[in-house]
């Protein structure tokens, strides 16, 4: 088995998450980047890890390692600049959600990857999770029929999960914060996978319930792929732990279900779900597996479970999202009122 020199840039919650699940891989020597001296300290006495930077120039101009991996997991407006640079220096990229938050840039990086021919994709989670992929399978067999519907509901209690919203990028939507680009990114994404990409879209948000915070927290969309329909419902505050992806086809339905690994299948009018799959409930067991795939992906055994160009659709449809949420087109049901 090979083992990979990989570079974790910034180590806050996700980018820890990734250290410690690329480490539980065993296919990994892993260094980070964290600007935050006592967070590096932290973290690399937490993981024993010895590779550790202030900066990525510090770390690319270590002569005594040569990273062939680097993962992204800095503020979304600093995913491109980076991504640009260690793609120059020839470094395969695994770069976090959301691509950014504007398009500035992502065509010319597309080219340079290209140019350059290293491995690139995003970490959109759910289309590493083997019961999504297992239900995507299922459907592009055509058990199911064609698919017609897309039904996506999906909800959380952000200070029990995300006790710390308030100190990090969620604040701002500048720097990639809100319920649009923080979640409902990739409830759009998964659906994106499973449908087809979204070509049009109307959106409603607004701050709810989240204490500290001025930015969305709820989320409705309506959306089209193509002639599929979907639905996609996001709140940050209820109570219930909610995660639920159906795909209705013209002989059956489809449910992934995140909270409980699995996804379903039905096909009876009035009968019960048919459990299809099931995986661990662990949560750090998806992004191991997440990691173990984009490994594959660099060794030549797998394709990415989601490219910088479908990285790039899925920014798209966040910016329409906060567009259309900012300039709702309401129709009124009693004008006189």
């Amino acid at each position: 088995m090979d083992t990979h020199k990989i570079l974790i840039l910034g180590v806050g919650s996700i980018g820890e998450r990734h250290l410690r699940c690329f480490k539980a891989t065993k296919r990994a020597d892993l260094s980070f980047c964290e600007t935050n001296e006592k967070l590096r300290k932290t973290i690399a006495d937490r993981y024993e890890v010895s590779g550790c930077y202030n900066t990525l120039e510090e770390a690319l101009n270590d002569r005594s390692k040569t990273f062939d991996i680097a993962v992204i997991a800095t503020p979304s407006p600093l995913h491109i600049p980076m991504a640009t640079q260690l793609v120059q220096a020839g470094i395969n990229i695994f770069i976090e959600k959301p691509l950014s938050t504007s398009l500035d840039g992502i065509q010319e990086l597309i080219n340079l990857i290209k140019k350059q021919q290293v491995i690139a994709a995003v970490a959109y989670t759910y289309r590493s999770h083997p019961a999504l992929r297992s239900m995507k399978q299922a459907i592009d067999e055509g058990r199911f029929g064609k698919p017609v519907q897309v039904v996506s509901v999906w909800g959380q209690h952000f200070p029990k999960y995300r006790p710390a919203y308030r100190e990090i990028y969620y604040t701002s939507r500048a720097t990639g914060g809100g319920a649009i680009q923080d979640v409902m990114t990739h409830a759009i994404n998964a659906g994106e996978f499973l449908a087809g990409p979204i070509d049009r879209l109307m959106a409603d948000a607004a701050h709810q319930v989240l204490e500290g915070v001025e930015v969305e927290d709820t989320v409705h969309v309506i959306a089209r792929h193509g002639d599929i329909l979907g639905c996609y419902s996001l709140n940050q505050h209820q109570a219930p732990n909610e995660n639920t992806i159906t795909v209705i086809c013209e002989r059956g339905t489809a449910k992934f279900d995140l909270n409980n690994a699995c996804w379903s299948s039905m096909t009876e009018p009035g009968g019960e779900w048919q459990k299809e799959f099931t995986f661990s409930l662990e949560r750090d067991d998806i992004f191991i597996a997440q990691a173990n795939l984009f490994l594959d992906v660099v060794e030549g055994k797998a394709e990415p479970a989601c490219t910088v160009a479908e990285g790039l659709q899925s920014l798209r449809v966040n910016l329409a999202m906060l567009d259309a949420a900012d300039h709702p087109n309401w129709r009124l049901v009693n004008p006189n009122k």
